[in-house]
C-alpha cells in the first residue's frame, strides 16, 4: 500500500493533526509540540508528588503524568492539583491507568487528562484462542466501559490518552495479529471507533515500545490508518524502557527523530531510567533539533519510491567488498585531522595487538576501518587494521584502500584498487547519472555526505534515488559536527543518521568531531546508534523502564549495579522492569529479565518465562548472575 505522508522530502512540515485541549494547553494542530515526564513519586504521597511535579514543571514540561493504581491514588490527584495550584503551578496533571476502569473515571473528574491502555483497560482474559463470538464478547464489554468513561470526559472537558504498548497487548489482539505492530495499532483503532461512535474527539494516540523498529513502523501504520478513514488525532511519542545515560538517549533520539522527521508527533516523552526532571532537557532538545530542518534546501528526489515504508528490510547492494545487505553495517573511524597516527591511539580505540602473530586484533567496539586521509603510515606494525588512505597516498604506498574526493577523480585515475574504492558522493543528480555508468563496478563504496540543514533527508532521498536506478552500491553515512557538548552530540548524530538505519538505507557510519575533547566519542556514538536502530548488536542490550508511583525498588541504584556486573556480555539482552504492568511484555525479546513484584520482591525471567518468583531483592541481582551462568551466557571480563 501507498503511504500518504512518509518520504515528504521536499518541504519539511508537521502533519495537521486535530486541536486537543489539555487544560489551559492546546497540543496538536499549529501548537508547538508538547515536552511532559512523569513522576516516580507515590501518588499516595502528596508531599513528594507535589515537589516533583514541580521540578519537571521547572525543568520546562508543559505536562506531567502521575501513575494512579487504585481508587485511592485517583482520589488523592485532588489534594496534589490543590497543592500545585496554591503553589503558583498550574500545568496539566495527566493519570495514568491500568487494569482498572473505575479508577479512570474518578481520575477523569479531576485531572485534565487520562491515559488508559488498551491492552488491559478491559481486555484482561488470558485466553489464548478466540472464537468470533468470544472476540466481539470482548469487544463489546470495552463498548460498555469506554463509553462510560467517554460521558466522564465529556462533561468534565477531560483528554483521554489512548495508549498502546507493545509489552501489554491484550491476549485477543495477540491471538488475531500476533505481537506486531499492526496489533499494537488495531488495538488503539477499536478504541478510537467506540470514541467516534460517540462524537468524542478530546484524544491523543501513543504506541510506544522499547524496540525502535516496532515504535516506528507502528505509528506509520496508524498515519496511514488514520487517514484512510479521516481521523486527525494528535500523536504522543516515545521509546519506552529506553533505559539510562548515554544508552538511553541515543536510543530514545533514534525512537523519536524518525517519526518527528516526517512531521509525525505532537507531544514527547523521553523515559530516562533517572530522575523524572533530566528527561525535559533531552526531550526539548531533540524537538528543537528537528525543528532546524525548517525551511530547508530542495532535495534532489525522483518522487520514485519502492522500498515499503511499513516493514524492516535491507536495501539490496553489492557485498563482494564485505560491505553491504548481507553484513552488519560498518564503523569508520575518521582520523585524518591527527597529527600523526601512533600506537596508543590504535590501542585506545580497542585493537590488542597479538606479539605472536604480530597482528592486531579487533574488539568488539573497535571500529572496521580507519579513514586516514594524507596521515603517513608510521613504524609500528600495522598488520590486522584496515586502512583507509586519500588516493595520492594509497597510490604510492599501495597498503589498505584507496579513498577518491569525487567520482571525477575516480574516473580519472589510472590505478584503482581490485577490492575497495571509497568514494564520496552527495545528493546530486549528475552524481547519480554518474553511477549510472558505473552501474557494474562492484568494487565501489560510497561516502555519503550532505550540507543540507535536512541532510536526513536529503541522504534519504539519494538512496531512493540509488534504488529507483537499480544501483547496489552500499553506502556509508558520514556526519562531520562541531558541537562542543557531549548530550548534544549524542541527539545530533542520533537524530541524523539513526533513522537511515530504522529503514536499513545505509550500510555504516562515519562520524568525526572537531571538538578534539569529543573526537574520541565517535566510535562508540557510532556503535551505539547501530545498537539503538538494531541494526548491529555490540554490547549488552539493556531494557529499563523510567521507573514510576508502580516502582518498589530503587531502579537507578540497581541498573547501575547490573550494567557495572554484566556489560561484558555482547549480545545479550536484559530487562529491568519496575513493575510487571509492562515488564514482561517490554522485555519479551530480552533474554533475562529482573522485575519487581513487591516491596523488596523480585522475579527473575529467561525469556518469557519466569524462572523464580518473589526473590528478596538483597539477592536478587547474584541470582540474575547465576541465571545468566547456568544458561551459557555468562563470560568473564
Amino acid at each position: 500500500m501507498s503511504y500518504k505522508y512518509c518520504y515528504n522530502l521536499n518541504e519539511f512540515t508537521r502533519f495537521a493533526s486535530r486541536n486537543v485541549k489539555i487544560g489551559n494547553s492546546d497540543l496538536g494542530g499549529h501548537a508547538a509540540i508538547r515536552i511532559q515526564s512523569m513522576t516516580n513519586t507515590d501518588t499516595l504521597n502528596t508531599q513528594a508528588s507535589v515537589e516533583q511535579c514541580i521540578r519537571i514543571f521547572d525543568a520546562g514540561a508543559d505536562f506531567v503524568r502521575l501513575t494512579v493504581q487504585t481508587v485511592k491514588h485517583a482520589e488523592n490527584l485532588k489534594k496534589i492539583k490543590s497543592e500545585l495550584k496554591k503553589r503558583g503551578y498550574k500545568g496539566a496533571l495527566i493519570a495514568d491507568v491500568h487494569f482498572n476502569p473505575k479508577v479512570a473515571e474518578i481520575a477523569a473528574q479531576i485531572v485534565e487528562k487520562v491515559r488508559v491502555n488498551p491492552g488491559n483497560f478491559v481486555d484482561r482474559n488470558k485466553t489464548q484462542s478466540y472464537t468470533e463470538h468470544e472476540y466481539n464478547a470482548e469487544l463489546a464489554k470495552i463498548d460498555k466501559k469506554f463509553t462510560k468513561l467517554i460521558k466522564i470526559c465529556k462533561e468534565n472537558n477531560t483528554a483521554l490518552r489512548i495508549g498502546s504498548n507493545h509489552g501489554s497487548l491484550s491476549a485477543r489482539i495477540v491471538d488475531k495479529y500476533g505481537d506486531t505492530p499492526l496489533g499494537m495499532v488495531e488495538s488503539v483503532m477499536e478504541f478510537l471507533t467506540i470514541a467516534q461512535k460517540e462524537n468524542f474527539h478530546e484524544i491523543v494516540i501513543s504506541l510506544k515500545s522499547s524496540n525502535t523498529r516496532v515504535m516506528v513502523y507502528a505509528y506509520r501504520i496508524l498515519m496511514q490508518k488514520m487517514l484512510s478513514a479521516g481521523m486527525d488525532y494528535p500523536v504522543h511519542l516515545g521509546v519506552t524502557e529506553a533505559g539510562d545515560g548515554e544508552d538511553g538517549r541515543i536510543k530514545s533520539t533514534v525512537g523519536i527523530s524518525s517519526l518527528l522527521a516526517d512531521g509525525i508527533g505532537d507531544t514527547v516523552r523521553v523515559s530516562l531510567t533517572e530522575d523524572p526532571e533530566k528527561e525535559i532537557p533531552v526531550a526539548q532538545k531533540i524537538v528543537d533539533y528537528i525543528n532546524l530542518r525548517v525551511n530547508h534546501r530542495k532535495i534532489n528526489f525522483t518522487g520514485n519510491i519502492k522500498k515499503s515504508p511499513f516493514e524492516y528490510s535491507r536495501r539490496d547492494t553489492f557485498i563482494e567488498t564485505g560491505i553491504g545487505s548481507h553484513h552488519v553495517p560498518i564503523v569508520i573511524a575518521d582520523l585524518h585531522k591527527f597529527d600523526k597516527l601512533a600506537k596508543h591511539e590504535i590501542e585506545k580505540m580497542g585493537f590488542e595487538f597479538d606479539e605472536t602473530r604480530e597482528k592486531w586484533q579487533r574488539g568488539d567496539l573497535s571500529p572496521d576501518y580507519l579513514f586516514i586521509g594524507n596521515l603517513k603510515l608510521h613504524d609500528f606494525p600495522l598488520g590486522g587494521l584496515n586502512f583507509i588512505s586519500d588516493y595520492s597516498v594509497w597510490e604510492k604506498s599501495g597498503q589498505g584502500h584507496p579513498y577518491f574526493n569525487s567520482l571525477d577523480d575516480y574516473a580519472r585515475a589510472e590505478k584503482k584498487s581490485k577490492k575497495i574504492n571509497f568514494i564520496s558522493a552527495s545528493n546530486n543528480l549528475a552524481i547519480i547519472q554518474q553511477l549510472k555508468l558505473l552501474k557494474k563496478d562492484k568494487t565501489i563504496v560510497l561516502l555519503l555526505k550532505s550540507e543540507n540543514k535536512n541532510n536526513y533527508a536529503d541522504k534519504r532521498a539519494f538512496v531512493h534515488n540509488l534504488i529507483s536506478g537499480d544501483l547496489k552500491f552500499p553506502v556509508i553515512s558520514v556526519g562531520q559536527y562541531k558541537t562542543v557538548n557531549e548530550e548534544n552530540f549524542q541527539i545530533e548524530a542520533a537524530a541524523d543518521h539513526g533513522p537511515l538505519l530504522i529503514d536499513g538505507l545505509f550500510d555504516g557510519l562515519m562520524l568525526f568531531n572537531e571538538n578534539k575533547r569529543l573526537f574520541r566519542e565517535c566510535v562508540n556514538l557510532s556503535f551505539g546508534i547501530l545498537q539503538a536502530s538494531r541494526s548491529r548488536i555490540s554490547k549488552t542490550e539493556y531494557i529499563s523502564c523510567p521507573s514510576c508511583g508502580r516502582t518498589l525498588f530503587d531502579i537507578q541504584t540497581v541498573t547501575k549495579e547490573i550494567k557495572e556486573k554484566t556489560n561484558q556480555l555482547k549480545g545479550v539482552k536484559i530487562g529491568i522492569m519496575g513493575c510487571i504492568v509492562n515488564g514482561p511484555g517490554e522485555m519479551a525479546d530480552a533474554d533475562y529479565g529482573y522485575v519487581g513484584t513487591g516491596i523488596g520482591k523480585v522475579s527473575l525471567y529467561k525469556g518469557q518465562d519466569i524462572f523464580k518468583k518473589n526473590v528478596s531483592s538483597k539477592n536478587a541481582v547474584s541470582e540474575l548472575i547465576q541465571l545468566i551462568k547456568d544458561n551459557g551466557d555468562w563470560v568473564d571480563f
